[in-house]
């Protein structure tokens, strides 16, 4: 199979994106960051991780955008999920456009059904640009944050509860509990090797500030925190709790174990991602979190 080429204003070019690619990638997603919110939040752990996702093909999947002086200016790549990033002082020349008319033919070229792409709201551009293509809101996704002025108050495990920081080994048992709390809204189960690259195998995953909730042996709760370059501020990648023991406050108490953690180490701030799917809006709010911004997962469906 050919890759396919998107139709790029004059003055650009373009190739697949390759692993040795990953600072630029990560650089072009900063300047992006910080244009749209006035700091950066990605690491490049997740932009090596995407590149590195079951059943894409980087040759056929990516795409590197370059300027007329070998810049790199934009991105894009597409496997179900797709993402496009236009450098801001490269933006309103057709960019955009052309590289999701390429995710749309790629993904048709690969017989995926529907593409998914999560866009900030602060976007309004890229919004518009999505409605325009056919795309409809599917969920609602929130950054919440939660800033720790005093040393957060840890309240008393349930009974039977214990709760330690992330060892070495805890891995394949926190993946198992993971998956299982994601069930319900998770479009697939992900295998143990694409989850921790994501996660406890990511270069910025900080284990003494992750803490798992057993009941005896079992791990009956996570909360695996990133402590990324750069930021001043904690970040919880994945919180999760068995279903046998919600309603327990697990999460909270989980929660207040990482943000101490980050507290002790100089970090005030502590934030995290959640969506309408999970219904974990309400638990993150009465934790003391306040929503900082919103992104719109939008879907467009390929059938026919």
């Amino acid at each position: 199979m050919l890759p396919l080429t998107p139709s790029l204003p004059p003055g650009y070019h373009c190739r697949p994106c390759t692993p040795e690619d990953v600072p630029v990638l990560h650089a072009l997603v900063t300047d992006c960051e910080r244009e749209l919110y006035g700091r950066s939040r990605t690491d490049a752990g997740a932009v090596a991780a995407d590149l590195r996702r079951p059943g894409l093909v980087p040759e056929l999947d990516t795409v590197l955008v370059h300027d007329r002086h070998d810049r790199v200016v934009a991105r894009a790549w597409v496997d179900r999920r797709s993402e496009v990033d236009v450098h801001p002082e490269h933006r309103g020349r057709g960019l955009g456009a052309a590289l999701l008319d390429w995710t749309l033919a790629r993904a048709r070229q690969a017989g995926t059904a529907r593409v998914v792409q999560t866009v900030p709201d602060a976007d309004t551009d890229a919004v518009d640009l999505l409605r325009a293509y056919g795309y409809r809101p599917l969920v609602t996704a929130w950054l919440l944050h939660c800033p720790t002025s005093a040393e957060p108050e840890v309240p008393e495990p349930p009974a039977g509860i214990t709760v330690r920081p992330f060892r070495a080994g805890d891995g394949p048992a926190t993946h198992v509990l993971v998956q299982d709390a994601f069930d319900a809204w998770q479009e697939r189960r992900q295998e143990y090797e694409e989850w921790a690259s994501h996660t406890v195998e990511r270069p910025t995953f900080a284990p003494r500030r992750s803490a798992l909730a057993f009941a005896g042996d079992d791990v009956v709760g996570a909360a695996l925190a990133l402590d990324v370059p750069g930021t001043d501020e904690g970040y919880v990648e994945q919180l999760a709790v068995r279903r046998d023991h919600r309603g327990r406050g697990i999460a909270r108490l989980l929660l207040r174990h990482t943000f101490r953690a980050f507290h002790r180490t100089g970090v005030h701030t502590c934030t995290l991602w959640t969506h309408s799917d999970t219904g974990a809006l309400g638990l993150y709010l009465r934790a003391g979190m306040t929503v900082r911004q919103s992104s719109t997962v939008f879907c467009r469906e390929l059938e026919g």
